[in-house]
């Protein structure tokens, strides 16, 4: 009798939803540290910036506080938000090397880069374009022969771009930054003729700009860059936390007032392809 009584309160112990329920990964690792971290770009407008009052703030970092209420749902404590900066060429590693817990920005999905991290369901659809000074302005991409085009190091856009320039204008020169930063201020000192980066990033810096008709952007784009927000290799537990609040956001059309807040205010409309994206990534829960 004794030992079927030890034997049904193990099959309920193991069958309860405590047990089902057990953190993992980075949740574990949240729940005990009493932290999370959020790596962010510094000067990538309007996805993530410093605000006036040097806080990050932006589009990807609205998504990201979404996430923290899950995760603080998740795992039934509070957590203190830690916002920690990363360049283009250290974000990832920043992901392996345990430095971040989630990577909160304007980086592009791809299926090299899910040899390093994870990725959440899409956050934003957009295409690398260029910028020029408006006394500078030339008529497309094929007008830059023997001109320097900025772009930053190791980016989906500067692959994109060394693309192009073979196609269209080999005679172009590349010039690498390591920040957006970098590469505005170069343009507006005219040492180089044209800055490229993904076209809502290029919104983002002139709705920012004390001057922003000193500023032209080319309507059309180059590729395709499709962001997402990215997480710890193998981490499924953590990732769908940030899937469902992604999906809700979506299902829920809860994305609007955020996406009109960062860039539909300044746009004045949106894109058909974000409303396209809205649909595919409203997954069902």
């Amino acid at each position: 009798m004794r030992g079927k009584l030890a034997i049904i309160l193990l099959i309920v112990f193991f069958a309860s939803p405590l047990f089902a329920q057990e953190l993992t990964g980075t949740l574990q690792q949240i729940k005990k540290s009493g932290q999370i971290r959020i790596g962010y770009r510094t000067a990538q407008p309007p996805m993530s910036f410093l605000g006036k009052n040097g806080t990050p703030t932006g589009y990807s970092i609205d998504l990201c506080k979404d996430i923290v209420a899950k995760v603080e749902t998740k795992i039934g404590a509070d957590v203190k938000v830690e916002y920690v900066p990363v360049t283009a060429e250290e974000r990832f590693n920043a992901l392996a090397d345990n430095k971040i817990d989630i990577l909160c920005g304007s980086t592009t999905k791809t299926l090299s880069r899910g040899e390093l991290v994870d990725f959440t369901q899409l956050t934003f659809v957009t295409g690398a374009s260029l910028m020029t000074l408006r006394n500078n302005k030339q008529p497309d991409s094929t007008g830059f022969a023997g001109k320097k085009i900025g772009v930053v190091n190791d980016t989906t856009t500067a692959v994109a771009l060394k693309m192009l320039i073979q196609e269209t204008s080999p005679d172009t020169k590349i010039v690498l930054f390591n920040s957006t930063k970098e590469g505005i201020n170069a343009l507006r000192k005219k040492k180089i003729d044209a800055f490229s980066s993904d076209q809502i990033v290029l919104i983002g810096i002139i709705s920012k700009e004390k001057g922003p008709m000193n500023f032209v952007i080319d309507p059309n784009v180059f590729s395709f860059e499709p962001f997402a927000l990215a997480v710890r290799r193998n981490d499924s537990d953590f990732r769908l936390v940030a899937d469902r609040v992604i999906s809700d956001l979506f299902r829920s059309k809860k994305i609007l007032p955020i996406y009109n807040k960062w860039i539909g205010d300044v746009t004045g409309g949106r894109l058909p392809i974000f409303d396209a994206m809205i649909r595919l990534n409203s997954t069902p829960e």
